[in-house]
């Protein structure tokens, strides 16, 4: 496989942090058992929005079960483990760039640049091709949970966890950018779900989804939702509302519908509910969540009385707690024609679950009607042993066809490529 990593080495994780209740996750163990004649202490309360609320108590299975921490800083590049990676006959994966801690969201820029976004630090990230050689830049920092990122007529926009800002002409002031501007700042500051995904339609606007405060919880109406506003922030509304927690979505390039991803709930089994692909086919619809799961699962806690018939369903299913996060349907000319306007989704990978699932990119075909057909493994390797050795996070394709992977647990972005490969060091 080539290598071509030009990135720093450096550790850019100066101001890194974990989320409080993710920590707390991850720190739980069982207490000591109490000495004769003592009663039993209590349990720790758990943060608000801790992912192991609800955890089933006494099940050692579960007890097992948390969300894994990646490690503290990025990978070298001569560490990466590239070489494992597996993708169809005739692909071929290299090291695009390399050093960016927690490297997350991805967008591309009109001179080339691409930038990228995190979740567990304060940056964002970019990486500029110069004279030949590809280098990373910190364009932003000091930022919270700068998650989400999206790129339009020269203005990068980033959505951290309870506000949007931009910067203009980005692509002119990489090597002294300004402070972002903030163009929205009422979006719910709960760190539960609160990192975002952001997207700008073919409408024009910039697409904004708000999580559950949760696992599965009867959330009030500023949440569980996708909004979208106009570029400098104004006329915001909501256009879907019953979404768990979707951290990738496009639009399809022949029916201009809006297709995202989103997350089921943990802690119900190890088996469903599936994480799903939805379709936004009108304003307003409600896709479930907390009531129906998967479609054709009405939730133990708060399914009573209701009907998955009143909601809108997945076009399908996309494995459990398998964390579908980017997806971009592909329209580039470098791949194979049977991949023409599919969905490539970039799964991160299950913690609730004690076999993982997940943790690779699959490649979703489409019916007619614009449900799915099949769902397809298309980079894999991702997991070895049953333990993750990379966690891919979003995709994004290049001008020339070929396609950008992006790796939180390694801190770097691969880049996909069809065809005799070229050689080392050579453009």
């Amino acid at each position: 496989m080539i290598r071509r990593a030009s990135s720093p080495r450096s550790m850019l994780l100066a101001g890194a942090f974990f989320s409080a209740f993710t920590l707390t996750a991850v720190a739980q163990q069982p207490a000591a058992p109490p000495a004769a004649g003592e009663a039993p202490a209590a349990a720790p309360a758990l943060p608000p929005g801790s992912p192991l609320i609800g955890r089933p108590a006494g099940n050692e299975a579960a007890a097992k079960l948390a969300p894994n921490a990646p490690p503290p800083i990025p990978a070298a590049p001569d560490k990466l483990p590239t070489a494992k990676l597996k993708v169809p006959a005739g692909f071929n994966i290299e090291v695009y760039a390399a050093g960016m801690a927690n490297a997350r969201s991805l967008a591309l820029g009109d001179k080339g640049t691409v930038f990228v976004g995190s979740r567990l630090v304060d940056k964002v990230y970019a990486i500029v091709n110069k004279d030949g050689k590809r280098e990373v830049k910190v364009l932003a920092s000091g930022l919270y949970r700068p998650n989400g990122i999206a790129f339009k007529d020269g203005t990068l926009y980033i959505a951290e966890l309870s506000k949007v800002s931009k910067i203009e002409k980005v692509e002119d002031v990489i090597d002294n950018p300004p402070k972002p501007v903030v163009i929205f700042d009422k979006l719910p500051k709960d760190e539960a779900h609160g990192w975002k995904f952001i997207g700008i339609g073919p409408d024009n606007k910039l697409y904004v989804p708000v999580g559950q405060p949760g696992n599965n919880v009867l959330n009030d109406d500023e949440h569980g939702l996708i909004r979208r506003m106009n570029l400098d922030g104004s006329g915001d509304e909501v256009i879907a509302r019953g979404v768990r927690n979707t951290v990738g979505f496009d639009w399809h390039p022949e029916t201009r519908q809006l297709y995202f991803t989103d997350n089921g709930r943990d802690w119900m089994s190890e088996d469903v509910p599936e994480d799903e692909l939805n379709r936004i086919t009108k304003v307003g619809e409600h896709f479930g969540t907390p009531f129906c799961l998967q479609g054709n699962i009405l939730d133990p806690e708060f399914g009573w009385g209701k009907s998955c018939s009143d909601y809108a369903a997945p076009v399908g299913l996309l494995g459990p707690h398998s964390a579908a996060l980017g997806m971009r349907f592909y329209t580039g000319s470098m791949f194979p024609k049977a991949y023409k306007n599919v969905a490539i989704i970039a799964r991160h990978g299950s913690w609730n679950r004690s076999k993982k699932v997940g943790g690779d990119l699959v490649i979703a075909k489409l019916n007619k009607d614009g449900t799915m057909k099949s769902l397809e493994p298309f980079l894999t390797g991702f997991v070895e042993e049953n333990k993750y050795i990379g966690r891919p996070v979003d995709v994004l394709q290049l001008k020339d066809g070929s396609l950008l992977v992006s790796d939180d647990w390694n801190g770097a972005v691969y880049r996909i490529t069809y065809g005799k490969p070229k050689v080392a060091g050579k453009q």
